[in-house]
């Protein structure tokens, strides 16, 4: 049964998986400047760009879901008793809207995936493309981190979608 402890469970969840996400972002980056700075390399400097790039937006993409999740949380615990219909009419279609980006974030991050074993592949006997090589290992890395984290996510958030319209649907039966 879906009732306010599975919402609290959701977005506590939510909580600690964008901590997670925010602390692979800073090993990213900390990664990527030891590669540009302190190993030198052609290579290194490479992987650097897409690490450093991926770990920022994995640290604010964490930092936002973390910021809102408090508000959210309390807001659809209030509707559940006060204004359930505002479940039906707005939560629900917020999370089908989640799930859809869910969905086009996959391919992207399957598109960058492929782009990083392309780049890996085409140039790892090239000397002289190295930096290439570098960058479709970091874009490779990165892209795999993004295809888990969010495969996790997806999960949990089909799960509370699942059970705010199972909610809804008790509720018309009542």
């Amino acid at each position: 049964m879906f009732n306010k402890a599975a919402v609290e469970t959701y977005f506590n969840a939510e909580k600690q998986a964008s901590l997670f996400f925010m602390g692979i972002g800073l090993v990213g980056v900390i990664v990527a400047l030891l590669l540009f700075f302190h190993f030198k390399n052609t290579l290194g400097r490479g992987a650097a760009l897409p690490v450093l790039i991926i770990g920022l937006l994995q640290i604010v993409m964490g930092y936002t879901v973390y910021n809102r999740s408090d508000d959210q949380r309390k807001d659809i615990v209030y509707k559940m008793d006060l204004d359930p219909g505002a479940i039906k009419s707005k939560e629900i279609p917020r999370m089908q809207q989640v799930m859809r980006q869910f969905v086009m974030f996959r391919y992207a991050e399957i598109g960058f995936l492929l782009m990083g074993l392309v780049l890996y592949f085409l140039f790892k006997n090239q000397p002289d493309k190295q930096w290439w090589t570098g960058f479709g290992i970091g874009l490779l890395i990165q892209a795999g981190i993004l295809l888990v984290a969010d495969g996790i996510a997806e999960r949990r958030g089909r799960l509370y979608l699942d059970g705010l319209q199972s909610s809804v649907g008790n509720a018309a039966e009542r």
